[in-house]
């Protein structure tokens, strides 16, 4: 989990919006699509590797994985959430 603290002054990396935990039934429906094989990274690589938290942009179109506790806030990395069904 993200302390409240750290959410508090995380923004996205390309366009500087709030940040905030993605909810569970958004982290379902990410890896239903990388079970299938569906998702790709902003890189354009295949995610394979199940998403457990997330920080999702204020728009709603990018979200940023957490990994043992810590935000990666790489660009690249991030996963465009329009290619979510």
């Amino acid at each position: 989990m993200v302390h409240k603290s750290l959410l508090d002054i995380l923004v996205c990396p390309e366009t500087k919006q709030a940040l905030e935990l993605a909810p569970p039934e958004l982290l379902d429906a990410v890896n239903r699509s990388i079970r299938a094989g569906e998702l790709t990274a902003q890189s354009g690589q295949a995610v394979t590797e199940e998403i457990h938290a997330g920080l999702v942009r204020e728009d709603g179109q990018q979200l940023f994985p957490v990994r043992d506790e810590i935000p990666v806030m790489l660009v690249d990395e991030s996963i465009p959430l329009a290619q979510l069904p």
